[in-house]
């Protein structure tokens, strides 16, 4: 397991998505594949950027875990901002039209689509979102 502790800026996104490409590569992730964890990598790190030490800042820990056969990874994103599950709100209903559509929520909705797994936890003070991803095809 890999770990990378940063400030919660979205000045640091680059150094993020870096981190979790290098790991990725030597992964040999398929370039999809690869982009579909950078859209979901993206889209928590920007929205704990934003939220959750609003209007301060605070650090962020991002870790990736590659099984050994690097079949799969497993990313987890932990900060101790105010207590958030972006799980709970409802997905957006892409059915209404767009005037009539909440403004929100499209982000996490395309980050539970695009990943296999997404949970999150509050634990001792701490938001932990995990994300896992297969990297070969179906889920293990």
């Amino acid at each position: 397991m890999k770990e990378l502790d940063i400030e919660a800026l979205t000045d640091n996104l680059t150094e993020v998505m870096d981190f979790v490409d290098v790991q990725l590569e030597d992964a040999g992730c398929p370039m999809k594949v690869q982009m579909q964890i950078d859209l979901a990598v993206e889209e928590i790190f920007v929205n704990i950027a934003h939220y959750a030490y609003n209007p301060e800042t605070g650090p962020a820990t991002v870790r990736v875990e590659v099984k050994p056969d690097g079949s799969a990874v497993t990313i987890t994103f932990i900060d101790h901002g105010i207590p958030y599950d972006p799980l709970a709100k409802e997905d957006p209903n892409l059915n209404l039209p767009l005037e009539q559509r909440e403004i929100g929520g499209l982000g996490i909705f395309l980050v539970k689509k695009n990943m296999d797994d997404v949970s999150y936890e509050y634990v001792n003070g701490s938001n932990i979102l995990t994300m896992k991803k297969n990297l070969r095809g179906e889920m293990t």
